[in-house]
């Protein structure tokens, strides 16, 4: 990592390493798999005039911590952690898998004041929902060394990626990466990535919810979105033309939308 980042510690004793920029009503940016700090680190700056943002690394990545026994509970007591070190409440941005941890936690009864969610990966389109097991055996690929295995069922299975595309990613310097991340798959797949939402939950948002896809996505990801969307009482969506899963390379797209969302004027 570049920078020495700050710590907080999770109800387990995990720790969870942080880096804060700006001053302002307090932004918790999450990414989703394959991400640390540091990938939403340029989102982080580009809304850090108006916010106190808080890029982290989800436990298992970057100068985090984790625990033997991974669980959701884990990583939403991981963002009531971070909460409560900057005041006692704060709004949330997730993307991809780290938007489905969003929805979590803002379901879960944190101090949250506004969510908001881009193409967190449900489906409920003509795409095939992922295997239950996937899980499981992405991580037997892990326990038995094969990352590139991991890397590759999850890809394919869990995003939907073609074959060809994977097959191509393996000759890029990104494919290591992804490999060096592979042990934390499996707590992207468990937050529900791939499978129908889980309306009930999302149900019991009580706060102002914003779920966000790119118009250049495929379409399932929009279906994602606008389901989620009908699930959150009071939720609106937005789609930004010309985006895609990998917004987070272009945080200016995102900065208009979302200073506008999380104003504790709005």
């Amino acid at each position: 990592m570049s920078t020495t980042p700050e710590t907080v510690r999770s109800a387990d004793g995990t720790t969870i390493a942080f880096d804060r920029r700006g001053e302002g009503a307090p932004v918790i940016l999450i990414g989703g798999a394959f991400n640390d700090r540091t990938t939403v680190a340029g989102l982080a700056s580009v809304l850090a005039p108006d916010f106190t943002t808080i890029a982290y690394d989800r436990r298992g990545r970057g100068d985090s911590g984790d625990a033997g026994k991974y669980a959701v509970e884990r990583e939403i007591e991981d963002v009531a952690a971070l909460i409560e070190h900057v005041g006692g409440h704060a709004s949330l941005f997730g993307h991809s898998s780290g938007a489905i941890l969003a929805l979590e936690a803002a379901a879960s009864g944190l101090a949250v004041d506004r969510v908001a969610a881009y193409e967190p990966p449900y489906v409920v389109s003509d795409r095939e929902p992922s295997k239950e097991d996937l899980v499981d055996r992405v991580r037997g690929c892990v326990d038995a060394g094969d990352l590139d295995g991991a890397v590759t069922l999850f890809l394919t299975e869990g995003a939907d990626t073609p074959a060809a595309v994977v097959e191509g990613m393996r000759t890029e310097p990104v494919w290591a990466w992804f490999t060096a991340l592979a042990h934390t798959l499996p707590y992207d797949l468990a937050l529900g990535g791939g499978l129908r939402p889980p309306v009930e939950r999302l149900a019991k948002i009580p706060v102002p919810a914003l779920l966000i896809d790119g118009g250049d996505s495929p379409a399932w990801f929009g279906a994602g979105a606008q389901a989620a969307t009908d699930a959150v009482p009071g939720a609106r969506r937005e789609t930004l033309p010309g985006q895609d899963h990998g917004v987070l390379q272009f945080p200016e797209a995102l900065r208009p939308l979302l200073t506008t969302f999380f104003s504790p004027a709005v």
